[in-house]
C-alpha cells in the first residue's frame, strides 16, 4: 500500500518511554504517568463521543430526516463533530509529551486548541446572539490567531536557522 504523496513517517525523535524510565526522576516518572492517564482518559471520552456522535447522525438521518441546512441540526452535528476534533489534538498533545517528542505541552499546541475552540463556539452561537459578543468572540478569535501566526514564524526561523547552520557545517566538511 503506498503512502499518499507528501506523507513521510516520522523517524523516532529519541529513545522511548522504557529506555528513559531508569535515567528520569521521580518527579519526571510523575508527569508521566499522570500524562498517560490523561491520555486515556481523553481516549475513552473520544470514543463515547463518537458513539455519541454516529447515534446522534443516524437518529437524525433514520428518524428526523436529516436536513443539514436545518440551523439547529447544523449546530448539533457540527458541535459535535469539533468537540471531537478538540478532544484528538488535545490528546495528541499530550500523547507528544508521553513520547517524548516534547518536554511539556507546547504553548503552541494550547493556542490551536483555544483557536478551535472558539471556532467551534462560532459554529454553535445563537443566531440572537448578541452583536457584541459577537466582537467579543472575534477579537479573542483575532488575538489568538495573530500570536499562533507569530509564534509559527518564530519556530520557522529557527527551523531556518538550524538547517542553514547545519548546511554550512556540511559545506565546511565536505572542503
Amino acid at each position: 500500500m503506498s503512502m499518499p504523496s507528501g506523507f513521510e513517517p516520522r523517524p523516532p525523535v529519541g529513545p522511548t518511554l522504557r529506555e528513559r524510565w531508569p535515567m528520569m526522576t521521580l518527579y519526571e516518572r510523575f508527569e508521566q504517568v499522570i500524562a498517560l492517564l490523561l491520555s486515556a482518559v481523553i481516549a475513552v471520552i473520544i470514543v463515547t463521543s463518537m458513539v455519541q456522535l454516529i447515534r446522534v447522525v443516524f437518529t437524525l438521518l433514520v428518524l428526523d430526516a436529516f436536513n443539514p441546512l436545518d440551523h439547529e441540526v447544523f449546530q448539533t452535528v457540527f458541535g459535535m463533530i469539533m468537540t471531537l476534533l478538540i478532544a484528538m489534538e488535545f490528546k495528541h498533545s499530550i500523547v507528544r509529551v508521553v513520547m517524548g517528542h516534547d518536554s511539556i505541552v507546547q504553548v503552541k499546541t494550547v493556542v490551536l486548541i483555544a483557536l478551535i475552540a472558539l471556532s467551534r463556539k462560532f459554529v454553535v452561537l445563537d443566531p440572537q446572539t448578541s452583536p457584541a459578543k459577537v466582537a467579543a468572540l472575534s477579537g479573542a478569535a483575532l488575538a489568538l490567531g495573530i500570536v499562533y501566526w507569530l509564534m509559527r514564524e518564530r519556530d520557522q526561523r529557527a527551523l531556518d536557522a538550524e538547517r542553514a547552520a547545519a548546511a554550512a557545517q556540511g559545506d565546511r566538511h565536505a572542503s
